[in-house]
């Protein structure tokens, strides 16, 4: 099992992220533009786009929003072109980063990247400065609708996944990158209630925060990063105490 105050510590950074709505919504947005973009505006033959649009729909985005997004990712509606970046480094107390970003002015935002990692306490890498601790895998999160643990990891193991990361609220469902698709087919063709869906990296090694100062350096870079129009995604090796992540805002 992967931890239960790891899973903790990603609803703490996850619950402030959704309280604004509307960066959510942008943020999906982009990713339903892209993937239309890829492979065309059909959710049964875009997998990409099937999923981005399930997330759309976990938030409650109107159905126009996500229609104006594929619009813009087939051509049918004029709108600038978003591409994605990756981009690393290093938090204040020595936590990785890793930022997955989506732009329609690389330099732009790669300069505003660079700038926040000084102010904030960390240090902007090369390519691979941390990805090398990372594993790309999928993770679909569903809602936990009661189910023990145990039963889920039954579950999570039917479907081809190698891990949960379980909550009484919902639960974290963990597979390899050739098996997120059939997993994905899996859950929902057993009717469990997706909360989000998506490829995250996954830390090999993390790095255990037992200081509250620290901590709270830590929360201020990542909302920081969170709030910024063209980051998609946040991901980190830390691993705050539990002790300390009861006492953060």
């Amino acid at each position: 099992m992967s931890g239960h105050s790891k899973w903790a510590n990603i609803k703490h950074r996850k619950g402030k992220q959704d309280a604004v709505r509307g960066k959510v919504f942008t943020r999906i947005a982009k990713e339903i533009t892209i993937a239309a973009r890829e492979s065309g505006g059909d959710p049964d033959a875009n997998p990409r786009l099937r999923l981005a649009m399930l997330n759309a729909r976990s938030v409650n985005m109107p159905n126009d929003n996500i229609s104006r997004a594929i619009k813009k990712g087939t051509g049918e509606i004029a709108g600038t072109t978003i591409e994605e970046y990756v981009y690393e480094g290093y938090a204040p107390g020595g936590v990785a980063v890793i930022l997955e970003v989506a732009t329609d002015n690389k330099n732009r935002t790669v300069a505003e990247i660079r700038s926040m990692f000084g102010k904030l306490g960390g240090n902007m890498g090369e390519t691979n400065s941390v990805a090398w601790n990372f594993t790309r895998k999928g993770v679909i999160t569903i809602a936990t609708n009661g189910k023990s643990e145990d039963s889920l990891m039954e579950v999570a193991l039917e479907s081809g996944s190698d891990d949960i990361e379980y909550d009484e609220d919902s639960t974290r469902i963990i597979c390899a990158m050739e098996n997120y698709g059939a997993v994905n087919k899996y859950l929902a063709d057993n009717n469990f209630q997706l909360v989000e869906s998506k490829l995250e990296y996954l830390p090999q090694n993390t790095v255990k925060i037992s200081d509250l100062e620290t901590a709270k350096k830590i929360m201020k870079f990542i909302d920081a990063f969170e709030e910024h129009d063209d980051v998609q995604n946040v991901f980190t090796n830390m691993e705050i105490d539990d002790a300390i992540a009861e006492q953060l805002d």
